[in-house]
């Protein structure tokens, strides 16, 4: 049967291809596309342990991407996985200490955005072409730091689309910022805006669901997409690297086929995680998806207690690509545990919208095996990656940090043993000054560019080209504006 997508919001009988799902990015009704059904893996575990990455990440989206030819989803997959990434091996997985960390930080923005949006664009594409459309695609997305310099490279100068990305302003760290305000292209935009994450997302959301708006654009020739995770052209390609991390253990004699393991992921918006659920779905073998927040510690309230809830103060932290208090992804897993019943998704997203939270019943709770919550201080963060720095020399990034002290507290709390894999979700290059100072707080006293030098001793290892790149690069971007201002922001950068 082929795979087809239907809205958490819809009424179940309306369903549209992978490739309308893409083009669309969101559901007409404000709900995420999801699958109709989870492919299953289409080959033998042992034989992934063969396969090269592009190749492994061919056989697990393929089944997804039930209306893409063979030749356009290896064309995409080529294009995508090529000299952007620093490593042959895409996702480096690196044993440190009682873990192993998969480095999804070795493309083009040193974050692992580019591990999806390095094949978005040809993926958004290629499915313009097999629907047809000569309007421009406007790519429209909220960021919290890394999707934003990740989609504005990979759509920047291609064309047929333009790209608006907005941050928030002062809620990013300063090689973030920088990296996204000096981005060449005629059809890149980026604004900051004067408020957080959630408010820059809400604010997307709202600009997709306005009809009139959408109206007007269309009379002149534009139609938007997202390259936010509630694409499903971004959730997929996540699910590849799942199923190479198991691949590499089986290859170098870590585990045997079969055995099960667990992922320990940096959270914010759920798609990575959500991503990892829909590999177990496919057959991979995962014992528990240990599930790491910050202090805006959202979805460990939820998990430990049933109850979504975002009233509560929004937290600057030093893992600012997880300083979320709306979760969007997570729609998509409330959508699976109510039974695919969209009236109870609905219900419970409708709550979050009028009373900012809502409560799971105890049967959908039960559904919630599969994953582990727990946070981290920001004293804690800072112990793991000089713990860390300490015992192997092995330098993390705040994020990834974030996850290996939270896998402390679950080593301790459950004993489990199981062979587990941290997803390292940056390059500490990305937030230097937060990673140099918990080595060593003296380096505080140093500029944000001379701890990039000073990181490059202790780590040793290379400046990423992306840091290379930016040291010197001119600001092309400035734009700022109010929240309310958003949709007059993408309407006056269309008129140029």
């Amino acid at each position: 049967m082929q795979v087809l997508y239907k809205s958490t919001r819809g009424n179940g009988k309306e369903t549209v291809t992978a490739s309308e799902a893409i083009l669309k990015g969101l559901a007409s009704d404000g709900g995420l596309f999801v699958p109709t059904e989870i492919p299953k893996l289409p080959c033998d575990l042992a034989d992934f342990a063969n396969m090269e990455y592009k190749e492994v990440a061919y056989n697990v989206m393929k089944g997804f991407l039930a209306d893409f030819s063979e030749e356009e989803l290896k064309s995409c997959i080529e294009k995508a996985y090529d000299d952007k990434f620093d490593t042959k091996e895409i996702a480096a997985l690196v044993k440190n200490d009682d873990a192993y960390f998969l480095e999804l930080f070795h493309g083009a923005t040193i974050a692992f955005k580019d591990m999806a949006l390095s094949i978005l664009p040809h993926l958004l594409t290629t499915s313009a072409k097999k629907n047809n459309v000569t309007n421009e695609i406007v790519i429209l997305t909220a960021t919290s730091g890394d999707t934003g310099k990740a989609a504005l490279a990979g759509f920047a100068d291609v064309p047929g689309t333009k790209i608006i990305v907005f941050y928030p302003k002062g809620g990013v760290s300063l090689i973030q910022e920088k990296q996204m305000l000096t981005q060449k292209g005629d059809n890149t935009f980026v604004v900051g805006i004067k408020g957080n994450f959630d408010q820059a997302q809400s604010g997307v959301k709202a600009i997709f669901g306005n009809k009139e708006l959408e109206k007007e654009l269309l009379v002149k020739g534009f139609q938007f997409s997202s390259a936010n995770s509630i694409n499903i052209g971004r959730l997929v390609p996540q699910v590849a690297y799942y199923v190479y991390a198991y691949s590499r253990l089986v290859k170098r004699g870590e585990i045997k086929c079969g055995d099960k393991i667990n992922f320990v992921v940096p959270t914010g918006n759920f798609g990575n995680i959500l991503a990892g659920f829909y590999a177990k779905q496919m057959g991979l073998p995962v014992n528990k998806f240990v599930c790491a927040s910050n202090e805006n510690k959202v979805l460990y309230d939820f998990f430990k207690s049933g109850k979504y809830d975002k009233n509560r103060e929004f937290i600057l932290t030093t893992s600012p690509s997880m300083d979320i208090l709306i979760s969007s992804n997570l729609e998509r897993l409330i959508y699976r545990i109510a039974g695919n019943d969209v009236n109870k998704n609905k219900e419970l997203m409708e709550n979050l919208i009028k009373e900012g939270e809502y409560e799971i019943t105890a049967d959908m709770k039960k559904e919630l095996d599969d994953f582990y919550g727990n946070y981290a201080s920001e004293e804690e963060t800072s112990k793991a990656i000089k713990d860390s720095f300490a015992k192997t020399g092995y330098v993390m990034d705040t994020h990834t940090a974030v996850a290996a002290a939270v896998y402390k507290k679950y080593k301790e709390e459950t004993k489990d043993d199981t062979k587990t894999v941290i997803v390292s979700t940056a390059s500490p290059y990305k937030f230097a000054r937060a990673v140099m100072t918990s080595i060593n707080a003296q380096y505080d006293k140093k500029s944000d560019f001379e701890l990039l030098d000073e990181l490059e001793i202790v780590s040793k290892v290379k400046q990423p080209r992306a840091i290379e790149e930016i040291q010197n690069a001119p600001i092309v971007h400035d734009t700022v504006c109010e929240v309310n201002e958003m949709e007059s922001v993408v309407k006056k950068f269309l008129e140029k």
